[in-house]
């Protein structure tokens, strides 16, 4: 560790958000909560092989690109939650691009530009699931670099409004809610009902979902309210006999989600009387949609209830497998177009050796992770071009966004 006095100049912005400089000896330094352009003095500088670590002392000069953060936690709390909340609008996006550009240059060796991004609607108020620890009483977030700590938060500008006012009511009743140890999620689900899902020790240990409930219903709020042990099936404790799935993956940024989800459908052209793969298919929206332009749809969604729920939802026509992609691959009809949506670890090798096999005619291929992404894609070979590359600024304050890659045959 280095205690003395250390100047640096930010040049741009690292994956995860850290601003990157070069220390006088020639090592990279990660700074957090740094913009391009800014002059430095940074403190707790850590030392090590190759790089280093630090943190802002003092801002000599600000970049051109830094910006006043709207939410107060953010720098009272040092929020952990937004990462590039002190960047403006269009060097988030811009860093954005940076990153995912790298990755494809660095990882799937392709000489190409930064990507086009495709900003967000809103800027703020777009989250319709956040999700809260609970410490002695503290219903809030980590700081930066404190996992063990939670600061209360008052209010989260990420959260859609119908979000805000429901975490308002749940911090004016979390006397009813375990102390520590548990982690309160609210959601706003697709249709529109509003749930509150404590998650937290074992068994039975939680029995304040009923008062909770009563609580909102005073303060003029209609929810749900689930009780998920650790370990244990998530049930419904108040509110309702046969709710919405609140556990069940939908998209955070509903309207960006919907965005990229038509890009990617557009992009594997005309599907009518064609056969497609929906990969990580989670509620059917993209089966649901291929269907309607006149495609065959096989799905794979490992989250039995995602699959009850898309069953109940959509079209009957599609074959819906329930269990994992890369082991149920190799039972689905040849594809003519195929799209896939994996976790941000990316797909199994063994599912790419199948998709590259395939012999699809275009791939579309949305991803949370550009590293993943590109390993993926340059583990699909040469047997494809990559057609189009777009990040979609799915989650606009955070370095966290969207991607699509369109992959089509040679």
């Amino acid at each position: 560790m280095s205690d003395g006095a250390t100047q640096v100049t930010i040049r741009g912005i690292a994956a995860g958000g850290d601003g990157v400089g070069t220390l006088a000896d020639g090592r990279t330094v990660f700074v957090p909560r740094a913009a391009p352009g800014d002059e430095l003095q940074l403190r707790n500088v850590r030392l090590h092989a190759r790089f280093a670590r630090a943190e802002i002392a003092e801002v000599l000069k600000p970049g051109a690109n830094r910006v006043t953060p709207p939410c107060p936690h953010y720098v009272a709390d040092r929020c952990g939650s937004c990462e590039l909340m002190h960047l403006s609008p269009d060097a988030q996006r811009t860093a954005k691009a940076r990153v995912a550009g790298d990755a494809f240059r660095r990882i799937a060796k392709l000489d190409i530009a930064d990507p086009p991004v495709v900003p967000a609607p809103s800027e703020l108020g777009y989250r319709t699931k956040i999700t809260f620890a609970l410490q002695q009483g503290r219903l809030g977030y980590h700081p930066l670099n404190e996992p063990t700590w939670v600061y209360d938060v008052h209010d989260c500008l990420l959260a859609e409004p119908t979000l805000r006012a429901l975490h308002h009511a749940v911090r004016g009743a979390r006397r009813f809610l375990p102390a520590s140890g548990a982690r309160v999620v609210l959601r706003l689900d697709s249709g529109h009902g509003l749930h509150v899902i404590v998650r937290g020790g074992g068994g039975d240990a939680w029995t304040g979902a009923g008062a909770l409930h009563q609580a909102l219903v005073k303060a003029g709020i209609e929810a749900v309210i689930w009780w998920h042990p650790e370990g244990g099936n998530p049930r419904a404790a108040a509110g309702a006999d046969d709710p919405w799935p609140a556990t069940v993956f939908e998209q955070v940024n509903p309207e960006v989600g919907r965005m990229v989800r038509l890009a990617a459908l557009d992009a594997l052209g005309e599907v009518s009387g064609r056969q497609a793969w929906d990969l990580y298919a989670g509620i059917g929206e993209s089966t649901q949609e291929l269907v309607r332009r006149g495609a065959s749809v096989a799905s794979i969604e490992s989250d039995a209830r995602a699959v009850r729920l898309a069953e109940s939802l959509g079209p009957t026509g599609p074959r819906r497998i329930n269990g994992l992609v890369e082991r149920e691959i190799h039972a689905l009809p040849k594809p003519d177009v195929v799209i896939t949506n994996p976790p941000r670890t990316g797909m199994e090798s063994r599912a790419v050796d199948v998709l590259r096999a395939s012999g699809a005619r275009a791939i579309a291929y949305v991803s949370c992770d550009p590293a993943t992404l590109a390993r993926d894609v340059a583990r699909v070979g040469s047997g494809y071009r990559l057609a189009a590359l777009t990040v979609y600024d799915h989650f606009p304050q955070t370095a966290h966004m969207e991607c699509l890659a369109v992959l089509e045959r040679q």
